[in-house]
């Protein structure tokens, strides 16, 4: 029962997979570029992403959020902390009750 068995393998079903034909890749001859003038495209000299302007309301709105945002992230992780700084203590409290219970039928 505890033996590794070695799969045998299983007969041929006859069903054969077809042979995957990969055609070359014809490398395409790129024509010269041509020798008149053309203008510029508009994408080519503008900017690609437009300049995004804030009003002054949008401007302390936008602080106001980032502040928001900080005061809630450290509130939790000021919380998280403080969790496991109590957690930390009552454990620590629960060793030393347990240290002097287990050792106080020695000395007496």
């Amino acid at each position: 029962m505890l033996r590794p068995r070695i799969p045998t393998m299983p007969t041929p079903t006859g069903i054969v997979a077809p042979t995957v034909y990969v055609a070359p890749i014809e490398q395409q001859q790129h024509t010269t570029a041509c020798t008149c003038q053309h203008p510029a495209p508009a994408l080519a000299t503008a900017r690609a992403i437009p300049a995004v302007r804030l009003t002054p309301a949008g401007l302390l709105a936008v602080v106001g959020g980032g502040a928001a945002v900080v005061l809630v992230v450290g509130a939790v992780l000021v919380s998280l902390l403080l969790a496991v700084a109590v957690t930390a203590a009552s454990v620590a409290v629960c060793a030393v009750v347990l240290r002097s219970m287990l050792n106080s039928p020695r000395h007496r």
